[in-house]
Protein backbone atom coordinates (compact mmCIF):
# COMPACT_ATOMS: atom_id res chain seq x y z
CA UNK A 1 0.00 0.00 0.00
CA UNK A 2 2.35 2.41 0.82
CA UNK A 3 3.73 2.07 -2.85
CA UNK A 4 0.60 3.52 -4.29
CA UNK A 5 0.78 6.42 -1.69
CA UNK A 6 4.31 7.35 -3.10
CA UNK A 7 3.34 7.21 -6.71
CA UNK A 8 0.38 9.05 -6.12
CA UNK A 9 2.28 12.00 -4.66
CA UNK A 10 4.90 11.63 -7.83
CA UNK A 11 1.96 12.16 -10.01
CA UNK A 12 0.69 14.74 -7.92
CA UNK A 13 4.42 16.64 -8.00
CA UNK A 14 4.68 15.85 -11.63
CA UNK A 15 1.33 17.82 -12.25
CA UNK A 16 2.45 20.72 -10.03
CA UNK A 17 5.57 21.11 -11.73
CA UNK A 18 3.83 21.23 -15.00
CA UNK A 19 1.27 23.75 -13.92
CA UNK A 20 4.18 26.53 -12.90
CA UNK A 21 6.05 26.06 -15.78
CA UNK A 22 3.04 26.51 -18.04
CA UNK A 23 1.87 29.43 -15.70
CA UNK A 24 5.24 31.39 -16.89
CA UNK A 25 3.70 31.63 -20.57
CA UNK A 26 0.88 34.28 -20.59
CA UNK A 27 -0.21 33.71 -23.76
CA UNK A 28 -4.38 32.72 -23.36
CA UNK A 29 -3.89 30.49 -26.35
CA UNK A 30 -0.90 28.58 -25.20
CA UNK A 31 -2.45 28.52 -21.51
CA UNK A 32 -5.65 27.14 -22.66
CA UNK A 33 -3.07 24.38 -24.64
CA UNK A 34 -0.99 23.89 -21.62
CA UNK A 35 -4.16 23.30 -19.78
CA UNK A 36 -4.76 20.62 -22.22
CA UNK A 37 -1.52 18.74 -22.12
CA UNK A 38 -1.50 18.87 -18.07
CA UNK A 39 -4.59 17.22 -17.94
CA UNK A 40 -3.44 14.63 -21.05
CA UNK A 41 -0.40 13.57 -19.06
CA UNK A 42 -2.29 13.52 -15.42
CA UNK A 43 -4.92 11.03 -17.21
CA UNK A 44 -2.52 8.62 -18.90
CA UNK A 45 -0.36 8.41 -15.55
CA UNK A 46 -3.73 8.04 -13.51
CA UNK A 47 -4.78 4.91 -16.38
CA UNK A 48 -1.16 3.31 -16.31
CA UNK A 49 -1.27 3.35 -12.18
CA UNK A 50 -4.82 1.95 -12.36
CA UNK A 51 -3.64 -0.83 -14.72
CA UNK A 52 -0.81 -1.69 -12.23
CA UNK A 53 -3.31 -1.97 -9.19
CA UNK A 54 -5.39 -3.99 -11.13
CA UNK A 55 -2.16 -6.45 -12.03
CA UNK A 56 -1.28 -5.83 -8.65
CA UNK A 57 -4.21 -6.91 -6.98
CA UNK A 58 -4.93 -9.89 -9.17
CA UNK A 59 -1.50 -11.03 -8.69
CA UNK A 60 -2.38 -10.90 -4.55
CA UNK A 61 -5.41 -12.45 -4.74
CA UNK A 62 -4.03 -15.43 -6.23
CA UNK A 63 -1.24 -15.14 -4.35
CA UNK A 64 -3.19 -15.46 -1.15
CA UNK A 65 -5.82 -18.15 -2.52
CA UNK A 66 -2.57 -20.06 -3.01
CA UNK A 67 -1.54 -19.37 0.74
CA UNK A 68 -4.86 -20.11 2.02
CA UNK A 69 -4.45 -24.00 -0.10
CA UNK A 70 -1.36 -24.53 0.85
CA UNK A 71 -2.04 -23.28 4.82
CA UNK A 72 -5.19 -25.96 4.98
CA UNK A 73 -4.85 -28.81 2.68
CA UNK A 74 -1.93 -31.34 2.63
CA UNK A 75 0.84 -31.27 0.34
CA UNK A 76 0.06 -34.38 -1.36
CA UNK A 77 -3.37 -32.75 -2.80
CA UNK A 78 -1.71 -29.52 -4.37
CA UNK A 79 -0.47 -29.34 -8.03
CA UNK A 80 -1.18 -26.87 -10.39
CA UNK A 81 -3.10 -26.54 -13.62
CA UNK A 82 -1.54 -26.04 -17.32
CA UNK A 83 -1.60 -21.97 -17.10
CA UNK A 84 0.53 -22.36 -12.95
CA UNK A 85 -2.86 -21.89 -10.59
CA UNK A 86 -2.90 -23.69 -7.56
CA UNK A 87 -5.45 -26.64 -7.56
CA UNK A 88 -6.25 -29.07 -5.08
CA UNK A 89 -6.67 -32.48 -6.44
CA UNK A 90 -6.99 -30.92 -9.81
CA UNK A 91 -9.75 -28.44 -9.44
CA UNK A 92 -9.17 -24.22 -9.22
CA UNK A 93 -12.30 -23.69 -8.36
CA UNK A 94 -13.56 -26.58 -5.30
CA UNK A 95 -16.63 -27.39 -4.56
CA UNK A 96 -17.84 -30.39 -2.69
CA UNK A 97 -20.84 -32.21 -2.28
CA UNK A 98 -22.34 -32.56 1.02
CA UNK A 99 -25.80 -34.58 1.12
CA UNK A 100 -27.46 -37.84 2.59
CA UNK A 101 -27.41 -39.64 -0.85
CA UNK A 102 -26.95 -38.15 -4.48
CA UNK A 103 -27.32 -34.85 -5.34
CA UNK A 104 -29.44 -33.76 -8.74
CA UNK A 105 -27.46 -32.24 -11.63
CA UNK A 106 -29.95 -30.54 -13.77
CA UNK A 107 -30.03 -28.87 -16.99
CA UNK A 108 -30.97 -25.23 -16.07
CA UNK A 109 -30.77 -23.47 -12.21
CA UNK A 110 -34.51 -24.87 -11.70
CA UNK A 111 -35.81 -27.18 -9.70
CA UNK A 112 -38.15 -28.13 -12.63
CA UNK A 113 -35.38 -28.23 -15.18
CA UNK A 114 -34.46 -31.44 -16.74
CA UNK A 115 -32.20 -33.48 -14.60
CA UNK A 116 -28.81 -35.05 -16.77
CA UNK A 117 -26.38 -36.15 -13.78
CA UNK A 118 -26.28 -37.30 -10.46
CA UNK A 119 -23.16 -36.56 -7.80
CA UNK A 120 -22.93 -38.06 -4.37
CA UNK A 121 -21.70 -37.52 -0.93
CA UNK A 122 -18.09 -35.96 -0.56
CA UNK A 123 -17.49 -35.92 -4.73
CA UNK A 124 -16.07 -33.20 -6.12
CA UNK A 125 -16.80 -30.49 -9.05
CA UNK A 126 -15.22 -27.30 -10.24
CA UNK A 127 -17.15 -24.33 -9.80
CA UNK A 128 -18.27 -22.37 -12.89
CA UNK A 129 -20.49 -19.65 -11.86
CA UNK A 130 -23.54 -18.79 -9.69
CA UNK A 131 -26.77 -17.32 -10.26
CA UNK A 132 -29.16 -16.79 -7.21
CA UNK A 133 -29.49 -19.95 -4.74
CA UNK A 134 -27.85 -22.67 -8.06
CA UNK A 135 -24.04 -23.02 -8.85
CA UNK A 136 -23.55 -24.61 -12.02
CA UNK A 137 -20.25 -27.47 -11.90
CA UNK A 138 -18.56 -29.22 -13.72
CA UNK A 139 -17.74 -33.04 -12.34
CA UNK A 140 -16.58 -36.11 -14.21
CA UNK A 141 -18.64 -36.03 -17.38
CA UNK A 142 -21.57 -33.85 -15.60
CA UNK A 143 -21.92 -29.70 -16.52
CA UNK A 144 -24.73 -28.42 -14.89
CA UNK A 145 -26.48 -26.78 -11.77
CA UNK A 146 -26.89 -28.14 -8.50
CA UNK A 147 -28.34 -26.28 -5.26
CA UNK A 148 -25.97 -23.94 -3.52
CA UNK A 149 -27.28 -25.39 -0.57
CA UNK A 150 -25.31 -28.31 -0.53
CA UNK A 151 -22.07 -27.45 -1.80
CA UNK A 152 -19.28 -26.72 0.38
CA UNK A 153 -16.93 -24.21 -0.30
CA UNK A 154 -13.59 -22.27 0.17
CA UNK A 155 -11.88 -23.07 3.07
CA UNK A 156 -14.69 -25.62 4.64
CA UNK A 157 -14.04 -27.22 1.34
CA UNK A 158 -10.03 -26.94 1.33
CA UNK A 159 -10.19 -28.55 5.10
CA UNK A 160 -12.95 -31.52 4.17
CA UNK A 161 -10.61 -32.33 0.95
CA UNK A 162 -8.13 -33.81 3.22
CA UNK A 163 -10.42 -36.10 5.04
CA UNK A 164 -12.25 -37.60 1.59
CA UNK A 165 -10.11 -37.48 -1.32
CA UNK A 166 -8.64 -41.20 -2.52
CA UNK A 167 -5.47 -42.11 -2.75
CA UNK A 168 -5.35 -43.76 -6.64
CA UNK A 169 -3.44 -45.00 -9.27
CA UNK A 170 -5.07 -44.70 -13.01
CA UNK A 171 -4.07 -47.41 -15.04
CA UNK A 172 -2.49 -46.04 -18.60
CA UNK A 173 -1.71 -49.75 -20.11
CA UNK A 174 -4.25 -52.11 -21.75
CA UNK A 175 -4.79 -54.95 -19.90
CA UNK A 176 -2.32 -54.81 -17.12
CA UNK A 177 -1.39 -57.40 -14.79
CA UNK A 178 -2.19 -57.47 -11.41
CA UNK A 179 -0.04 -59.95 -9.46
CA UNK A 180 -0.02 -61.81 -6.32
CA UNK A 181 3.46 -60.45 -5.47
CA UNK A 182 5.79 -57.28 -6.03
CA UNK A 183 7.55 -59.79 -8.90
CA UNK A 184 7.01 -60.13 -12.69
CA UNK A 185 7.39 -63.85 -11.48
CA UNK A 186 4.49 -63.59 -9.36
CA UNK A 187 1.24 -65.58 -10.30
CA UNK A 188 -1.47 -63.20 -12.24
CA UNK A 189 -4.65 -62.44 -10.18
CA UNK A 190 -6.59 -60.03 -12.82
CA UNK A 191 -5.94 -57.56 -15.36
CA UNK A 192 -7.26 -54.17 -15.31
CA UNK A 193 -8.59 -51.86 -18.10
CA UNK A 194 -6.80 -48.38 -19.53
CA UNK A 195 -8.45 -45.65 -17.48
CA UNK A 196 -9.61 -47.57 -14.44
CA UNK A 197 -8.71 -46.51 -11.09
CA UNK A 198 -7.25 -48.42 -8.25
CA UNK A 199 -7.40 -47.57 -4.51
CA UNK A 200 -3.53 -47.87 -3.71
CA UNK A 201 -2.64 -49.26 -0.09
CA UNK A 202 1.37 -48.53 -0.69
CA UNK A 203 3.56 -47.93 -2.33
CA UNK A 204 6.97 -49.80 -2.90
CA UNK A 205 9.87 -49.73 -5.20
CA UNK A 206 8.68 -50.08 -9.10
CA UNK A 207 5.41 -51.76 -8.03
CA UNK A 208 2.11 -50.36 -6.17
CA UNK A 209 0.03 -52.13 -3.71
CA UNK A 210 -3.55 -52.16 -4.68
CA UNK A 211 -7.17 -53.15 -3.26
CA UNK A 212 -9.03 -55.27 -6.02
CA UNK A 213 -12.03 -57.12 -6.55
CA UNK A 214 -12.13 -57.49 -2.11
CA UNK A 215 -8.50 -58.65 -2.21
CA UNK A 216 -5.01 -56.71 -2.76
CA UNK A 217 -2.70 -57.41 -5.73
CA UNK A 218 0.59 -55.54 -7.15
CA UNK A 219 0.92 -53.19 -10.50
CA UNK A 220 4.11 -52.10 -12.17
CA UNK A 221 4.26 -48.13 -11.27
CA UNK A 222 5.23 -48.06 -14.92
CA UNK A 223 2.07 -48.04 -16.04
CA UNK A 224 0.20 -46.55 -13.62
CA UNK A 225 0.30 -42.87 -12.31
CA UNK A 226 -0.54 -42.44 -8.05
CA UNK A 227 -2.70 -39.45 -7.23
CA UNK A 228 -5.21 -37.48 -4.73
CA UNK A 229 -8.55 -37.44 -6.01
CA UNK A 230 -11.77 -36.73 -5.20
CA UNK A 231 -15.59 -39.14 -6.47
CA UNK A 232 -17.35 -37.45 -9.30
CA UNK A 233 -21.05 -37.24 -10.56
CA UNK A 234 -22.06 -39.51 -13.55
CA UNK A 235 -24.04 -38.15 -16.19
CA UNK A 236 -27.60 -39.97 -16.99
CA UNK A 237 -26.19 -41.75 -20.12
CA UNK A 238 -23.41 -43.37 -17.90
CA UNK A 239 -26.42 -44.85 -15.81
CA UNK A 240 -29.12 -45.81 -18.77
CA UNK A 241 -30.35 -49.10 -18.31
CA UNK A 242 -29.22 -50.83 -21.55
CA UNK A 243 -31.16 -50.48 -25.39
CA UNK A 244 -35.34 -51.05 -24.60
CA UNK A 245 -36.31 -54.60 -24.02
CA UNK A 246 -35.81 -55.11 -19.81
CA UNK A 247 -38.48 -56.08 -17.87
CA UNK A 248 -39.86 -53.38 -15.17
CA UNK A 249 -38.71 -55.48 -12.58
CA UNK A 250 -35.13 -55.11 -14.05
CA UNK A 251 -35.27 -51.37 -14.41
CA UNK A 252 -37.01 -50.95 -11.23
CA UNK A 253 -34.36 -53.55 -9.08
CA UNK A 254 -31.27 -50.75 -10.65
CA UNK A 255 -32.98 -47.83 -10.01
CA UNK A 256 -33.28 -49.27 -6.75
CA UNK A 257 -29.81 -50.20 -5.92
CA UNK A 258 -28.19 -46.99 -7.70
CA UNK A 259 -30.52 -44.92 -4.71
CA UNK A 260 -27.50 -46.10 -2.76
CA UNK A 261 -24.37 -44.70 -4.48
CA UNK A 262 -22.67 -43.06 -2.36
CA UNK A 263 -23.04 -45.33 0.47
CA UNK A 264 -21.16 -46.14 3.08
CA UNK A 265 -18.58 -49.63 2.33
CA UNK A 266 -18.68 -51.72 5.88
CA UNK A 267 -16.48 -55.42 5.56
CA UNK A 268 -19.25 -57.48 6.67
CA UNK A 269 -22.30 -54.99 6.92
CA UNK A 270 -25.55 -55.72 6.03
CA UNK A 271 -27.73 -52.72 6.47
CA UNK A 272 -28.23 -50.29 3.81
CA UNK A 273 -28.76 -47.58 5.83
CA UNK A 274 -25.18 -48.21 7.72
CA UNK A 275 -23.01 -49.77 5.67
CA UNK A 276 -22.48 -52.80 3.43
CA UNK A 277 -19.79 -54.66 2.09
CA UNK A 278 -20.29 -55.73 -1.76
CA UNK A 279 -22.27 -58.99 -1.59
CA UNK A 280 -23.86 -57.87 1.39
CA UNK A 281 -25.31 -54.67 -1.31
CA UNK A 282 -26.51 -57.46 -3.69
CA UNK A 283 -27.88 -59.45 -0.65
CA UNK A 284 -30.29 -56.58 0.35
CA UNK A 285 -31.18 -55.39 -3.12
CA UNK A 286 -32.61 -58.45 -4.46
CA UNK A 287 -34.20 -59.42 -0.91
CA UNK A 288 -36.65 -56.47 -1.69
CA UNK A 289 -37.51 -57.98 -4.93
CA UNK A 290 -38.17 -61.09 -3.00
CA UNK A 291 -34.66 -63.09 -4.01
CA UNK A 292 -32.65 -64.77 -1.12
CA UNK A 293 -28.87 -64.34 -1.35
CA UNK A 294 -26.24 -65.91 0.95
CA UNK A 295 -24.22 -63.40 2.42
CA UNK A 296 -20.86 -64.43 0.71
CA UNK A 297 -19.88 -63.41 -3.16
CA UNK A 298 -18.69 -67.28 -3.39
CA UNK A 299 -21.79 -68.54 -2.53
CA UNK A 300 -23.69 -65.95 -4.48
CA UNK A 301 -22.19 -66.89 -7.68
CA UNK A 302 -24.09 -70.70 -7.23
CA UNK A 303 -27.52 -69.03 -7.57
CA UNK A 304 -29.41 -68.74 -10.66
CA UNK A 305 -28.34 -69.28 -14.41
CA UNK A 306 -24.56 -68.71 -15.51
CA UNK A 307 -24.33 -66.53 -18.89
CA UNK A 308 -21.61 -65.04 -20.91
CA UNK A 309 -20.69 -61.38 -20.13
CA UNK A 310 -22.08 -60.82 -23.43
CA UNK A 311 -25.68 -61.94 -22.64
CA UNK A 312 -26.17 -59.89 -19.88
CA UNK A 313 -29.27 -58.28 -19.02
CA UNK A 314 -29.33 -55.01 -16.30
CA UNK A 315 -30.26 -56.95 -12.56
CA UNK A 316 -27.34 -59.70 -13.35
CA UNK A 317 -24.12 -60.23 -11.56
CA UNK A 318 -21.00 -59.87 -12.16
CA UNK A 319 -18.53 -61.92 -10.32
CA UNK A 320 -14.61 -61.15 -9.96
CA UNK A 321 -11.65 -62.29 -8.41
CA UNK A 322 -8.32 -64.25 -9.29
CA UNK A 323 -8.11 -67.31 -10.92
CA UNK A 324 -11.54 -69.12 -9.95
CA UNK A 325 -11.85 -67.49 -6.51
CA UNK A 326 -14.36 -65.10 -6.16
CA UNK A 327 -13.89 -62.33 -3.62
CA UNK A 328 -16.34 -59.51 -5.04
CA UNK A 329 -19.67 -59.28 -6.85
CA UNK A 330 -21.75 -56.16 -8.54
CA UNK A 331 -25.20 -55.60 -10.36
CA UNK A 332 -25.16 -54.91 -14.13
CA UNK A 333 -26.80 -51.70 -14.59
CA UNK A 334 -26.49 -51.92 -18.79
CA UNK A 335 -24.19 -49.83 -21.03
CA UNK A 336 -21.30 -51.91 -19.76
CA UNK A 337 -21.78 -50.50 -16.34
CA UNK A 338 -21.77 -51.55 -12.58
CA UNK A 339 -23.04 -50.75 -8.99
CA UNK A 340 -21.09 -52.09 -6.48
CA UNK A 341 -19.86 -51.75 -2.66
CA UNK A 342 -16.61 -51.47 -4.00
CA UNK A 343 -13.99 -50.39 -0.90
CA UNK A 344 -13.75 -48.79 1.99
CA UNK A 345 -12.66 -45.56 0.60
CA UNK A 346 -14.81 -45.30 -2.50
CA UNK A 347 -18.40 -46.91 -0.98
CA UNK A 348 -20.84 -47.81 -3.15
CA UNK A 349 -20.23 -46.66 -6.66
CA UNK A 350 -20.92 -46.61 -10.33
CA UNK A 351 -18.03 -48.04 -12.29
CA UNK A 352 -17.00 -50.21 -15.39
CA UNK A 353 -18.30 -53.81 -15.26
CA UNK A 354 -14.38 -54.67 -17.29
CA UNK A 355 -12.31 -53.16 -15.36
CA UNK A 356 -11.21 -56.42 -14.12
CA UNK A 357 -11.74 -59.62 -16.11
CA UNK A 358 -15.02 -61.15 -14.41
CA UNK A 359 -15.03 -64.47 -13.63
CA UNK A 360 -18.47 -65.05 -14.28
CA UNK A 361 -22.34 -64.03 -14.70
CA UNK A 362 -25.47 -64.73 -13.21
CA UNK A 363 -29.04 -64.06 -13.99
CA UNK A 364 -31.17 -64.55 -10.91
CA UNK A 365 -34.25 -62.80 -13.17
CA UNK A 366 -36.02 -64.57 -15.59
CA UNK A 367 -38.08 -61.80 -17.00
Amino acid sequence: MKRFGTKRLSITVVCILLGVTMNVHTSAGYAKDSKATRAGVCSVLSRNLSAERVTTVKKETKKSTTSRMEALVDEELLSEDKDGNPTICGYTNLGIVKVKGNLNIRKNPSKKARIIGKISNHAGCEILKEKDEWVKILSGHAKGWVSKEYLVTGDQAYELANKVAHYVAKVNADHLRVRAKASTNSRILTRVAKGELLEVDKVLDDWIKVEINGDTGYISDEYAKTSYQLDTAVTLKELALGEGGDSNTRKSLVQYALQFVGGRYVWGGTSLASGVDCSGFTMQIFARYGIGLPHYSGAQANCGTRISASQAKPGDLFFYGSGRHIGHVAIYIGNGQIVHAASTRTGIVVGNAFYSNPICVVRLLNN
